[in-house]
C-alpha cells in the first residue's frame, strides 16, 4: 500500500503536486481561514486526486470543522473524515485525531494534561498507522526564535505511545520540522506541506507499507 501524506497545506492544495498513491493522507490545517467555503474547494480538489482512498483530519486552522462540524463534515464527500475515531483500509487500521496543546486561541486546542491525555487514551492499542495534526515532544517538533529552537510536541502524546504498537505516526503543525524520523521502530513523519514562512514548498511524503 502507498501512502501520500500531506499536511497544512492551509488552502494552498492547488499549489501542490501530488504524486499518485493508494490513500491519500492530510494530517490537517487543510484550511486557511477556516471558511466553509475553503472546505468546499479542498473536497472539490480531493475529488481530483486519482488516490483510491482519501483520510483528512483537522487542525488549528480548520475553524468550521470545530465551530459549524454538521455542515462542514456534509460537505466532505471525496474524503475519509477521523475525528477521534478510525478506519480500516485493506486490513491497515488508522486513527485520526486533531487536537493539539494550547497555544494562543486556535481550534481543536486542549489544555496539557487530563484533558489532552484523555483524547489520547481513545486511541485503540491495534493501531497501525496514527494520524495526528500535532507531534509528541522531542520528534521532529522544534520551532526557532532568534535565539534558540524550542521543542514544542505534546508530552501527554508521547507518553500515550509508549503503550501503543503504532508502526507509523503522521502530522504536522509544526512547519520547520517537516521530514522523518526512526525511533524504536517507529517511523515518525512531520508531512507540513508549508515552510515555516508558509509557502507550499515541501513535498508530499510518498511511503510503501
Amino acid at each position: 500500500m502507498r501512502l501520500v501524506c500531506i499536511s497544512d497545506t492551509h488552502s494552498m492544495h492547488r499549489q501542490v503536486a501530488v504524486p499518485d498513491g493508494d490513500v491519500l493522507i492530510h494530517a490537517g490545517d487543510c484550511l486557511g481561514v477556516g471558511t466553509l467555503e475553503e472546505l468546499e474547494d479542498l473536497d472539490n480538489w480531493l475529488s481530483e486526486q486519482p488516490h483510491r482512498h482519501k483520510i483528512l483530519i483537522a487542525g488549528n486552522h480548520d475553524w468550521c470543522l470545530q465551530d459549524e462540524p454538521a455542515e462542514a463534515e456534509a460537505l466532505l464527500r471525496h474524503a475519509i473524515y477521523l475525528r477521534d475515531s478510525g478506519t480500516e483500509i485493506e486490513g491497515v487500521r488508522f486513527w485520526g485525531s486533531p487536537w493539539t496543546p494550547i497555544f494562543f486561541d486556535w481550534a481543536f486546542n486542549l489544555a496539557r494534561g487530563p484533558a489532552i491525555a484523555e483524547r489520547w487514551a481513545q486511541i485503540p492499542a491495534a493501531t497501525d498507522v496514527l494520524i495526528t495534526h500535532g507531534p509528541p515532544a522531542g520528534i521532529l517538533d522544534q520551532v526557532f526564535t532568534a535565539k534558540d529552537s524550542l521543542s514544542v510536541g505534546c508530552e501527554d502524546l508521547a507518553r500515550e505511545l509508549e503503550r501503543l504498537a503504532v508502526k507509523l505516526h503522521i502530522f504536522g503543525h509544526i512547519h520547520e520540522g517537516y521530514g522523518q524520523q526512526t525511533l524504536n521502530y517507529r517511523l515518525y513523519v512531520n508531512a507540513s506541506t508549508c515552510t515555516g514562512q508558509y509557502k507550499p514548498m515541501n513535498p508530499p511524503i510518498v511511503l510503501d507499507i
